[in-house]
């Protein structure tokens, strides 16, 4: 793709590395779960549109480096705020490397606490995200309705069969489900769950698997390559638009996450009546969604404050 690479500069000031670090960590522990996104992390602590942004960037410096175009490249690279994107990578790999095998295990172990937790935080982060809007009107909150009614009935589809597949499938996995994982309220993970690759890509990551790994890993930075910058246009042209849109989607993958489905646990979209510890999961559900806005309004004093200072 031609053209100057993206400024992520242009996304506004650099948030402080402590919370891109904690917003990191926070995405890589929502990107291992099935129906939660790292999206909707970034979304909800403010960072969305300079992350889109600065992979946006990485993306034309990776093109100019491939077209061996050396020249462009240092332009390219200082239009990528290199430490926000890495610091943002240090927490999301150390999130992964470390919680891969716990969640495995309460999501095999505690399905409907976990679901319900998850539940709660979509939701939480559901609530918080219309004051992303910069001009909110009538016609955003039915884009929003839409898009959360084909989100629920789209997430509605089944898992496919079980089966170890192929390194090639894993890679053009990676591919589809790492676009996902930058989207608010689109699950990276309950894609590689309708692919049937959830489960080995999950396993390869507890077992430090380094050929499976590397080779999803090589497909994610070719799915984010074309379309991290399809979505940084959108959001410089038609940012309210598209952040609806994205809201919706939230919204609407929050059917996956439903504590008591009809199938194995979190992840299946076949919605069944409540069951065991309803009570238990509606209190941690409650306490998510309290958690997420509670921290979203002590942000918010706190940049106040700042800002006054």
């Amino acid at each position: 793709m031609s053209g100057p690479a993206p400024d992520a500069a242009a996304a506004g000031p650099r948030p402080h590395p402590v919370r891109v670090l904690a917003t990191g960590l926070a995405m890589g522990a929502a990107d291992v779960v099935p129906g939660f996104s790292g999206g909707t992390v970034a979304l909800v602590a403010g960072i969305y549109d300079r992350l889109i942004a600065s992979v946006s960037a990485g993306a034309g410096l990776l093109g100019e480096v491939l077209r061996g175009r050396w020249r462009a490249v240092g332009p390219a690279w200082r239009a990528v705020d290199a430490p926000f994107v890495l610091t943002l990578l240090a927490g999301i790999a150390a999130a992964l490397l470390t919680l891969a095998g716990p969640v495995e295990r309460l999501l095999d172990e505690r399905p409907v606490l976990m679901s319900a937790v998850f539940l709660g935080l979509v939701l939480g982060a559901a609530a918080i995200a219309p004051r992303r809007l910069r001009a909110p009107s009538g016609r955003h909150a039915r884009l929003v309705l839409g898009a959360a009614v084909v989100a629920a009935v789209v997430l509605g589809l089944r898992p496919v069969a079980d089966g170890t597949p192929p390194l090639t499938f894993l890679a053009l996995a990676g591919a589809v489900a790492v676009c996902a994982m930058i989207l608010p309220g689109v699950s990276g993970s309950f894609l590689l769950l309708l692919l049937g690759a959830y489960e080995p890509v999950i396993a390869a990551v507890a077992a430090r698997d380094v050929v499976t790994i590397a080779v999803v890993g090589a497909g994610m930075v070719t799915g984010l390559a074309v379309f991290a910058r399809v979505l940084d246009r959108l959001l410089r042209r038609h940012h309210d638009t598209v952040l609806a849109l994205l809201i919706g989607l939230m919204v609407g993958s929050a059917r996956v996450l439903w504590p008591w489905p009809v199938g194995s646990g979190v992840g299946d979209a076949a919605l069944g009546a409540p069951g065991e510890g309803a009570g238990t999961a509606v209190l941690a559900a409650v306490l998510a969604l309290g958690a997420v806005v509670g921290a979203d309004r002590a942000a918010r004093r706190w940049s106040a404050r700042a800002g006054a200072a």
